[in-house]
């Protein structure tokens, strides 16, 4: 009889195991650091075409496959001062958005009518976001697209929103697109000043760089667009791990078969074409949150170390970012009985 006890407890207990297994509570957790959900995309709307959408707004059913693919929360991208109170108002409506604040370096010539008004708009998006608005940005610099903004006034109003930020006790969403020299040069001079530094998102530059960064107390965000190229790989390796954070720059750089990266991911999803577009299935080249799966992927597979672990180390270098109330109530390491993990 004892033995049939045993055998019976030994098997309610691999049930349980099993169940645990095959519950959400058992999925690793992620933080999408960067998510456009503002985009048009999620409205159908695609080439800026509104007056033809390819499908009905679906970023319901985005959110749904994010959650359900562990994502617990997500901070979308402001890029100018309309975008950014459109973000705030989105992260308003759910605990687990948050959003930022801030004029994207291609978006600056929207700075020159008014400069001061400008940045007052920003700054009171900011007061008025209050524990819902996480980071300064997305700021920084981009010569890669100068068609849309002078140089010239790239680097004024970089200079004048890190003047801006200093107001305010928040991290920066930095962007940095072909124009190291110059940004490294600025971002060295204000970093002294900066009491919580913040993150270089889509972080596409040199070894150098990355160290540099992260010897002044910047972390490094990365998204497909950081996995393009055998030297991109090479970078992510000298990258310290307490200084890496994961992001999806939804609805861009998604991880294409093109890239180096793409070897490395184990999670595929269904996808159609927008003109095919249905309610369970991602859309073709349109970039998800949930799909930052694959970026831990890949980054853990290029550094050769253990995927739920890497996870669980770039969780907490999110919260200390961003969310450093949080640490102390965060389950950044396994439970007894092994239910849950952090990323």
């Amino acid at each position: 009889m004892h033995t049939n006890l045993l055998t019976a407890f030994g098997l309610l207990s691999f049930c349980r195991l099993f169940h645990l297994q095959n519950t959400p509570s058992f999925k690793m957790k992620f933080i999408d650091i960067g998510a456009n959900l503002k985009d048009g995309m999620y409205q159908g709307i695609y080439n800026g075409k509104t007056e033809n959408p390819k499908h009905e707004p679906d970023l319901e059913h985005v959110l749904r496959r994010a959650w359900d693919a562990g994502l617990h929360k997500i901070i979308i991208t402001g890029t100018n001062v309309a975008d950014s109170q459109s973000a705030l108002k989105l992260a308003q409506s759910d605990e687990r958005l948050y959003s930022t604040v801030g004029c994207h370096p291609t978006q600056c010539t929207e700075y020159e009518s008014d400069p001061d008004a400008y940045s007052q708009s920003l700054d009171k998006l900011i007061r008025e976001g209050g524990n819902k608005v996480v980071a300064f940005g997305e700021f920084g610099l981009d010569y890669d697209r100068l068609q849309y903004c002078p140089k010239e006034i790239q680097l004024k109003y970089f200079e004048k929103q890190l003047n801006l930020s200093l107001n305010h006790n928040l991290p920066l969403f930095l962007h940095c697109r072909n124009a190291e020299s110059d940004f490294m040069r600025i971002i060295k001079e204000y970093a002294p000043k900066l009491s919580r530094k913040g993150v270089v998102h889509s972080f596409d530059g040199t070894t150098q760089q990355a160290l540099d960064l992260t010897d002044l107390g910047f972390y490094i965000g990365i998204n497909g667009c950081s996995l393009k190229t055998i030297e991109n790989l090479e970078v992510l390796k000298s990258i310290p791990e307490d200084r890496l954070l994961l992001e999806t720059d939804c609805p861009w750089c998604e991880v294409k078969q093109s890239h180096a990266g793409y070897s490395y991911v184990k999670t595929k999803h269904d996808n159609v074409k927008n003109m095919k577009w249905v309610p369970d299935k991602m859309v073709k080249s349109r970039n998800e949150p949930a799909n930052i799966v694959q970026i831990l992927e890949i980054v853990a597979a290029v550094r050769g170390v253990d995927q739920e672990r890497l996870g669980s180390k770039i969780h907490t270098n999110t919260l200390r970012l961003f969310f450093p109330h949080e640490l102390a109530h965060s389950d950044t390491t396994n439970h007894a009985d092994g239910t849950e993990r952090a990323v």
